[in-house]
């Protein structure tokens, strides 16, 4: 299983660039391996990415825009999903991983089994 963020290296927007680093930072912060597919440096990349996110997830108008974040070839969200997943102490549920114990995911998951 490896988690592929798809990001664009060029965006001129300063909203993307943002969210991009905040789900970097995270997943380096917590250790969590993964790779970074920059889609402004590369065709396939881009196009990998846009026949992949799901018709339900998609803009009405145009491309999505990343990030987007990927469990090999399963689509798990955009952004709002990572954040909002991020605030639920979820994060590693949203990434199909184990929560490591003494996490405060693991902790939620051990009361809610109690």
């Amino acid at each position: 299983m490896v988690i592929r963020v798809y990001i664009a290296s060029s965006s001129g927007s300063t909203a993307i660039k943002k969210q991009q680093q905040d789900v970097l930072g995270f997943l380096e912060a917590n250790k969590i391996e993964f790779e970074e597919k920059d889609i402004a440096a590369n065709e396939e990349n881009r196009k990998w990415m846009r026949e992949n996110v799901p018709e339900e997830s998609r803009p009405m108008t145009g491309n999505p825009l990343p990030p987007r974040i990927f469990n090999d070839s399963r689509y798990l969200g955009d952004y709002e999903a990572f954040f909002e997943a991020r605030e639920n102490n979820a994060v590693y549920a949203f990434l199909g991983l184990t929560a490591p114990p003494g996490s405060k995911e693991a902790e939620a998951l051990a009361k809610q089994q109690a």
